[in-house]
């Protein structure tokens, strides 16, 4: 802990002592009201018991898209005046039709997301609906589900007028991260409360399926009977607040043909036009869409047409939603491995709670970056996770080769020649054995790669065991359904070992707290809030660079220290931990 707060205080000098350190990290974390603030808004349900799953039967994905795509086609989203009356608001709707719910948030002005009991609703209230006069301006008429609100008397606001609450949408600062993880009760506490800050809540997960389904209903201009999907971290449940939305253009049901045979001896064809290859069709569609986004998407704006990446798209930012958003098309593999997390991460309270912090953990300290590069990404980040809990013993999470064996006939599913079955019934798996806390398993975590032999070993959850390297990449981590790819084939050398370097040192500081822990009722940092404070490695190197001096001894123990613990667990036989090689 006291290594980490040393980086945080950059007036300091990198030999200060533990005494010096946390005078100053006190006076940050007790201003007045902190303490309450902190208090009010801890977790009303508290901590998940480790290990402990609801046992209500749990929904399969398709069920769980298929509900949210319907309620998004049954909403619309309102740009409002700032100063509204929420009865009065809801009344006027009501005209139309039965409302469900409805939430307020904030975006470049006021908005609303109301979800009405049927569409009926909102073809009324379409009908009701005029075009705006631009004055010398010339309006492109669209008809949509994206409304404008005004009101017409604006000079004679009422004295029912005013601020409605509004649902957060981002995720909060990092000083409020770690003034709530200070004064949690436990590591296992600080982890869940982490996950609970962090998660993408049941608004903005609304918010995503319906920017998909405005999006489609463009598309569908041109595509009859598209879907617009939502994909990668906005669905499959580890997903973070502020993240990008990927959504992909599903042509399947575009002129499919219909089960009910028509009598007589002729078979009927749309006619088409042809192109050379998939690759060409699928750039000359989303040039189309694009070009549609750009030209008369409401709310679309910096419309960037990627073509010739590998796998194209179209790059643009939904103003209204606050979304930065990639649109593909046709990219069922990547919703295969959404489907694949959404259950890992379902099968087991720990899973999203140990990738969160250890996401969150690799972002503070530069590991990962929103910019292609040579960083690893968080996809492989989670994919470390899930692996590792695969190593335990007994195993947290089956392997995917195990999920293989327990899929039926409307499972199977192979795409492109790629087999990507597993099983999808949730409740057909059978939970785990282990009750490991989440302490041990963020401290094994650390430990296992710190010494893990990536030089030789790869990484393969398909099987959970590591595998000999079938190329000289750095990093090596099978794609699971495209087994030949490398997901991690961007990490550069020293990119990794700097991810070793810090999982080691953070080992250590673990350890360091069995052996002094501070009161969880203070305000220094501890647990993971001490794992998130810039890295004494990251000193050390800044150090060299402007001092040309080497590192300190103290530095040099720190590691030797992690590398001697890491040869004495190999030979470990208390079967907690899974055995680890050395790098």
């Amino acid at each position: 802990m006291a290594a980490r707060a040393v980086g945080f205080l950059a007036t300091l000098p990198l030999c200060a002592q533990r005494s010096q350190v946390l005078r100053p990290i006190h006076r940050l974390f007790s201003c007045p009201g902190t303490a309450a603030e902190v208090k009010r808004e801890e977790r009303s349900s508290g901590s998940l018991e480790t290990g402990s799953e609801d046992k209500t039967p749990k929904k399969k994905f398709s069920e769980v898209q298929k509900e949210r795509r319907e309620q998004a086609q049954r909403t619309v989203l309102i740009h409002c005046p700032n100063k509204i009356s929420e009865k009065k608001f809801l009344k006027y709707l009501s005209q139309h039709g039965p409302i469900n719910n409805h939430f307020f948030y904030e975006s470049f002005g006021l908005y609303a997301v109301v979800e009405f009991s049927q569409k009926e609703s909102i073809t009324s209230l379409q009908n009701v609906t005029r075009t705006p006069s631009m004055g010398t301006e010339a309006a492109i008429p669209f008809k949509s589900r994206f409304f404008n609100l005004k009101t017409k008397n604006p000079s004679n606001p009422t004295s029912e007028q005013s601020s409605v609450q509004c649902s957060i949408h981002s995720p909060p600062s990092s000083k409020k991260l770690l003034e709530l993880l200070c004064y949690a009760e436990s590591i296992d506490d600080q982890l869940n409360t982490l996950l609970k800050e962090l998660e993408l809540t049941e608004e903005n997960t609304k918010l995503r399926y319906l920017t998909c389904s405005l999006i489609e209903d463009i598309a569908a201009a041109y595509f009859l009977d598209c879907t617009v999907r939502p994909f990668g971290s906005s669905v499959n449940s580890f997903g973070k607040l502020g993240c990008d939305l990927d959504m992909f253009l599903d042509l399947d049901e575009v002129g499919k043909f219909s089960t009910n045979k028509t009598s007589g001896n002729f078979l009927m064809e749309f006619q088409v036009k042809n192109v050379p290859s998939e690759r060409i069709a699928t750039q000359k569609i989303l040039s189309v869409i694009g070009e549609c986004l750009d030209n008369f998407g409401p709310g679309c704006v910096g419309v960037q047409k990627i073509l010739n990446a590998r796998c194209p798209l179209v790059r643009f930012s939904h103003q209204a939603s606050g979304f930065q958003c990639d649109l593909t098309t046709n990219n069922r593999i990547a919703l295969k491995s959404s489907e694949l997390l959404y259950i890992y991460g379902a099968l087991d309270s720990r899973v999203r709670a140990l990738a969160f912090s250890i996401r969150c953990w690799a972002r503070a300290h530069s590991l990962t970056s929103s910019i292609p590069g040579s960083w690893i990404t968080n996809f492989s980040l989670t994919l470390m996770v899930i692996f590792f809990l695969q190593r335990r013993s007994p195993p947290i999470l089956p392997t995917l080769d195990y999920l293989k064996t327990l899929a039926d006939a409307e499972d199977k599913c192979i795409i492109e020649g790629h087999n990507c079955t597993f099983v999808r019934d949730l409740n057909r798996i059978k939970p785990s054995g282990n009750t490991e806390t989440l302490e041990l398993l963020l401290k094994e975590f650390f430990e296992y790669f710190g010494n893990f032999a990536f030089n030789k070993n790869s990484i393969n959850i398909r099987q959970g065991r590591e595998q000999n390297k079938p190329e000289s990449s750095p990093l090596h981590i099978q794609n699971p359904f495209e087994t030949s790819l490398n997901i991690s084939k961007n990490v550069s050398q020293s990119q990794l070992q700097k991810f070793v370097d810090l999982a080691r040192e953070s080992a250590w500081i673990l350890n360091q707290e069995d052996k002094d822990r501070p009161s969880s009722s203070g305000s220094q940092p501890w647990g993971l809030a001490a794992l998130l404070l810039p890295s004494v490695m990251n000193s050390v190197c800044l150090a060299k660079k402007v001092r040309k001096k080497p590192a300190s001894e103290r530095i040099k123990n720190l590691l030797e220290s992690i590398k001697s613990r890491g040869s004495e667990n190999a030979t470990s036989t208390d079967g907690k931990r899974t055995v680890s090689t050395q790098a």
